[in-house]
């Protein structure tokens, strides 16, 4: 019974973040042309870098699932709320010392507001982008890829929160995190695989990136989508699940270290 209540408060946050978004839909739907217009861009560079290879396949992605990785990539970093800003915020102000003697787990509360933030700006993002493609590229052909990218994108922006979560609690300490998001942001776009797969990397590139739980995040449901391949899904599961246990206890410990050393300097 208690966990059914325990549940029942996180869902209640989730449900309350998502009729406070959802009365911004038109608002998501005009940033989205923020995300036609990259689009638009990439799908000109990626033409003439095709045209200039004069080849059918780069790394082994064709012009076609090429776009349609960027589609995904691009949906899902634009569907990400910074959790930075709102954590720091609450120090800057002292609305810290209101949530953490609130029933409700920090942590947890944080994470269904944005995950349920996520499920509208994506699901917008998704539709947009799959319009776009469906236009330009004609229907994708991805299989099982749909499905499974749907579940690997769950595991993927559950990391990217913790990531993020273990950079916001910084603000206990430092109070400025803004500069570590951005850092972190460039990582995602680069060696996380936003702008390109990583096949594209030189090999040794490419054995870093494996060791780093940025490709986790953005790489993984991608790929999943355009080259799905059952065998490796497993593989793809799993070692998302490692970096969510890993990142969720660094999460945990900061955490507990960051209450202890708390200074609320306003509110």
């Amino acid at each position: 019974m208690s966990l059914l209540l325990k549940g029942a408060k996180y869902t209640s946050v989730g449900q309350i973040t998502l009729r406070n978004h959802f009365a911004y839909v038109v608002d998501f739907l005009v940033r989205s042309i923020f995300l036609l217009i990259i689009l638009y861009i990439f799908m000109q560079l990626w033409q003439v870098t095709f045209q200039g290879e004069g080849s059918s396949l780069i790394a082994g992605y064709s012009f076609k699932q090429m776009i349609w990785y960027l589609i995904f990539t691009e949906s899902m970093t634009l569907a990400c709320p910074s959790v930075c800003n709102k954590v720091e915020e609450e120090v800057k102000s002292g609305d810290v010392a209101y949530r953490l003697t609130r029933p409700v787990s920090y942590i947890g509360f944080h994470y269904m507001a944005f995950m349920s933030e996520v499920a509208v700006r994506f699901s917008i993002n998704l539709t947009i982008g799959t319009v776009l493609g469906i236009l330009v590229l004609g229907l994708p052909d991805f299989g099982y890829g749909w499905l499974a990218f749907f579940l690997v994108a769950a595991f993927g922006f559950t990391i990217n929160f913790m990531l993020n979560m273990a950079l916001a609690l910084s603000a206990f300490w430092v109070e400025e995190t803004r500069g570590l998001e951005f850092v972190y942001n460039k990582l995602l776009f680069t060696i996380g695989g936003m702008l390109m797969p990583l096949e594209i990397f030189p090999e040794t590139m490419q054995r870093i990136c494996h060791w780093l739980p940025f490709q986790t995040v953005l790489y993984f449901p991608a790929k999943t989508a355009v080259h799905y391949d059952g065998s490796k899904l497993l593989t793809m599961l799993g070692i998302q699940c490692i970096w969510l246990v890993i990142m969720g206890l660094v999460v945990v410990f900061i955490y507990s270290r960051g209450v202890k050393k708390l200074n609320v300097n306003g509110g």
